[in-house]
């Protein structure tokens, strides 16, 4: 039950996509509904495939629109008519365009911003650039909380911004593993017998980089190893056609997108993350909560955080397809540490990011 009286929560998103974000807003809601709260998600854009995830406890208001700045009169128009307590916008620019609706609106609703990026790594330079760094600085300061998901993400968000550090609160993405995480029969069967089993968990989109996974695992020399790339995307057939280009096209596993990635997980032995930036990778969490031997990109922001230097996975320069490589053939040997690297995510993304999201957007 809710503690104190129950509050009307508005979560604004871009869509319901597969996607760290999503998860995290999810995963918040699901927490305000179970305490009592009325919670309505509200997309911009059109549902999404995570929409099979929304409790049956929470309202999905879709608006439909092709693009962002085109919700804005129905934006405005929910929270007249709607009156929610709380307003909690996740993303830019959705964030921006929620800082403007609720004025507008002439809202009286605790406003919260939160990002799940590093913004200067995910938007060029150039005039989108400008208007990231104009938006901010022009709205982020109205709303009341400013949420980031890494120390690292946030003193980006603040250099990019001009808007003080200490304005920032970071909390971890939170994660929401099943009771039980184990393989399933079908699963076992997509790995061929292959060992080791590599596994990555994410988008195909350039920010990821998973043509440098490719040319990494090309390089290493164990001929039994098997990469299993958990995601869909456009990029599917340039990485299809450089894993053929490269002779490993046979022990390269692309069975698409997954609702549910934890069965994928329990059957694989190393995650391995690519990218070139991120803001805090779920999916990481998610791995080192399932046990695995990680190897990661010392990428900005969340690996070098998550992973306290290199203390619980292995750390490698971006874009580097040689130390790639090689911290992969290292981890083969290394005994695995599952108790260990769990307990660290539990500590990074366990229950307290939760409560700690409900502590900022109710009191």
């Amino acid at each position: 039950m809710a503690d104190g009286p129950s509050r009307k929560i508005a979560i604004i998103l871009p869509n319901l996509r597969g996607g760290g974000a999503e998860r995290v807003a999810l995963a918040s809601a699901t927490d305000l509904a179970d305490k009592g709260h009325a919670v309505d998600i509200v997309l911009l854009q059109e549902g999404g495939e995570l929409l099979e995830l929304v409790p049956a406890a929470v309202r999905v208001i879709s608006f439909r629109k092709h693009r962002f700045r085109h919700a804005l009169p129905n934006l405005v128009k929910y929270l007249r008519t709607e009156k929610p307590d709380v307003v909690h916008a996740v993303m830019w620019p959705v964030t921006v365009i929620a800082v403007i609706a609720h004025r507008v609106a002439r809202s009286r609703a605790k406003l919260v911003v939160s990002d799940q990026n590093a913004l200067s790594q995910q938007i060029p330079e150039g005039s989108q650039r400008r208007l990231l760094r104009w938006t901010a600085r022009m709205t982020y300061p109205r709303a009341d909380v400013r949420i980031q998901c890494s120390k690292l993400a946030a003193e980006d968000l603040a250099d990019l911004s001009g808007i003080p550090l200490d304005t920032f609160d970071v909390i971890y993405n939170p994660i929401s593993p099943p009771d039980d995480v184990s393989g399933t029969p079908a699963i076992e069967r997509l790995w061929k017998g292959g060992h080791p089993r590599l596994i990555t968990v994410g988008s195909f989109k350039a920010q990821k980089n998973h043509a440098l996974l490719l040319r990494a695992f090309a390089r290493v020399g164990d001929s039994k190893a098997t990469l299993l790339m958990l995601g869909e995307g456009e990029l599917r057939g340039p990485l299809e056609a450089l894993a053929a280009e490269l002779g490993i096209a046979d022990r390269v596993i692309m069975p698409g997108f997954a609702v549910d990635p934890w069965p994928y997980l329990a059957s694989a032995d190393i995650f391995v993350l690519s990218s070139d930036y991120e803001g805090f990778p779920l999916v990481l969490a998610e791995a080192m909560h399932a046990g695995l031997k990680i190897v990661s990109t010392d990428c900005i922001s969340g690996p070098g955080e998550m992973l306290d230097g290199g203390r619980y996975g292995r750390l490698v320069p971006c874009g580097d397809e040689d130390a790639l490589a090689r911290a992969i053939e290292a981890a083969f040997d290394e005994p695995p540490q599952p108790d260990r690297v769990r307990a660290r995510a539990a500590e990074m993304a366990g229950p307290a990011m939760i409560e700690r999201y409900s502590e900022l957007l109710l009191n």
